[in-house]
């Protein structure tokens, strides 16, 4: 006979809340520990998630990420609370995606993600601290092994509701962050993380959902948390964020064949750097010289880093100096060797960025040195598989002339996150929000992404998910 599950999480939970009594009568003091306590309420709060995965789990894991990175009174405990809801995703992921029934499972492109942490692995038994390295692998693993199962569970069959709560979480995101910023709180600490943030994930999500809003009040509001975001990018400097965003707004004009909206775009901006220059001549100043490459960012003792990105060119000739170091297989998968910039560590040891604060200036360069010339082998080709998901969006873009797919967004993000990690360390650490939110949008992207032939020009404003007959998931009701 078999039991319901329900009924039998029920009994488990009673089981051990009558245990629980039981401890609190023989050692009371027990409970008066704020760290126990702590554990409890954050195992409790875990439960209650896995009582909805699929609607749950993904947006509590992704608040409980963003928080560890943002200035916060629960930032302390998030920091710890990340890795229990990532093991947790992944392992209740897996158990869920195995057990539903999919007409589509694995391929490629896990496979290759497989291989990947194969190879992480690998390199992290060669690394003169393989502890650390096999550490920063198994967060690598679970990270890969959620975004492929949990997270494909949080989005498949319910597209619409997902993308939904995802618009509604980039435009109250804005919106608290540019009320807070302007109060003077910056709560994501430094600009870069803020320039992150609104141009990985805020812009590209807002872009689209401006496009395919549904009524003039909704996309008046998207417009206004777009402008935000722009207005962020320019009080921060952030020029990675700037860059990619100018490259996903040229490139969604395109695919659209829009040409009057790139320009509409253009008279925008013009306009607001008009309006800029008359009100903070100043920061004007600061800003056209550090996108014309006059400005000083960066000083170390009497050495002045000029440059568009002047301020990267210290830490990419170290990454480079250690590439051609270990060029084959590399220092191991999230370690570096300890030069001579901090002396006060012993030399058989490495640092991490996080121990260390050591930077690369870019995530591509950053793996080069943890993995060597072969080692990153597998990497590039899932990249490669990457870029080819989000050119299957944009050339769907570019046949129906219409941005009403799920996969849009998705492809948006994945464009800006590519470039903005080439001028930010962030891809691979699997502690960021931003590292989660990227490689979780990359394997739904994988199972979105339209097939090359493009299906008829769309009748419906709605979005939608398409896929051919033979590789198909349930259709989702619109």
């Amino acid at each position: 006979m078999k039991v319901p599950f329900r009924t039998v999480a029920a009994a488990l939970g009673l089981t051990a809340l009558l245990g629980v009594l039981f401890e609190s009568m023989r050692r009371p003091g027990l409970f008066a520990n704020t760290t126990y306590l702590g554990g409890l309420l954050a195992l409790e709060i875990v439960l209650a998630c896995l009582w909805r995965f699929e609607a749950v789990f993904f947006p509590v894991t992704m608040l409980c990420f963003l928080s560890a990175d943002t200035a916060n009174p629960l930032a302390g405990e998030s920091f710890t609370l990340r890795w229990l809801f990532l093991a947790v995703g992944a392992l209740a992921g897996s158990v869920i995606w195995i057990k539903s029934n999919r007409a589509r499972h694995f391929e490629l492109f896990h496979l290759v993600a497989l291989f990947c942490v194969l190879s992480a692995f690998a390199s992290a038994s060669s690394s003169s601290a393989p502890v650390t390295a096999s550490l920063k692998v198994a967060s690598l693993f679970l990270l890969f092994l959620y975004a492929s199962t949990g997270g494909r569970v949080a989005l498949l069959g319910r597209e619409r509701s997902f993308i939904h709560l995802l618009v509604r979480a980039c435009e109250l995101l804005v919106f608290g962050v540019s009320i807070l910023y302007f109060a003077g709180d910056n709560v994501f600490g430094n600009p870069n993380n803020l320039g992150a943030m609104i141009g990985v994930v805020a812009t590209p999500i807002l872009l689209w959902a401006a496009l395919v809003a549904e009524s003039r009040a909704e996309r008046q509001r998207r417009c206004i948390a777009l402008a935000l975001c722009g207005i962020l990018l320019y009080v921060t400097v952030c020029r990675a964020a700037i860059v990619a965003d100018v490259v996903v707004a040229v490139g969604i004009t395109i695919a659209l064949r829009r040409p009057r909206l790139l320009v509409r775009a253009a008279f925008v901006a013009a306009l607001f750097l008009e309006v800029m220059a008359v009100a903070n001549p100043a920061h004007m100043t600061e800003f056209m010289d550090s996108l014309s490459g006059r400005f000083i960012f960066k000083i170390q003792g009497e050495r002045a880093h000029q440059g568009v990105f002047g301020s990267r060119q210290t830490p990419w000739d170290q990454t480079l100096s250690a590439v051609k170091k270990h060029p084959f297989f590399g220092t191991g998968f999230g370690t570096s060797d300890l030069g001579t910039d901090l002396p006060d560590f012993q030399r058989s040891m490495v640092y991490t960025k996080e121990v260390s604060n050591r930077e690369h200036g870019s995530s591509y360069l950053a793996l080069a040195e943890y993995m060597g010339l072969l080692g990153i082998l597998p990497f590039l080709a899932l990249f490669v598989l990457l870029i080819r998901a989000a050119a299957r969006a944009y050339a769907w873009m570019r046949a129906t002339g219409s941005p009403h797919h799920y996969s849009v967004p998705l492809a948006m993000i994945i464009t800006a996150g590519l470039i903005h990690a080439s001028f930010e360390d962030w891809l691979f650490a699997a502690g960021s929000y931003l590292c989660v939110f990227f490689w979780v949008s990359a394997f739904l992207l994988i199972d979105l992404a339209p097939a090359f032939q493009a299906e008829p020009r769309l009748a419906a404003s709605q979005p939608f998910a398409a896929y051919t007959p033979a590789r198909s998931f349930r259709q989702p009701t619109i």
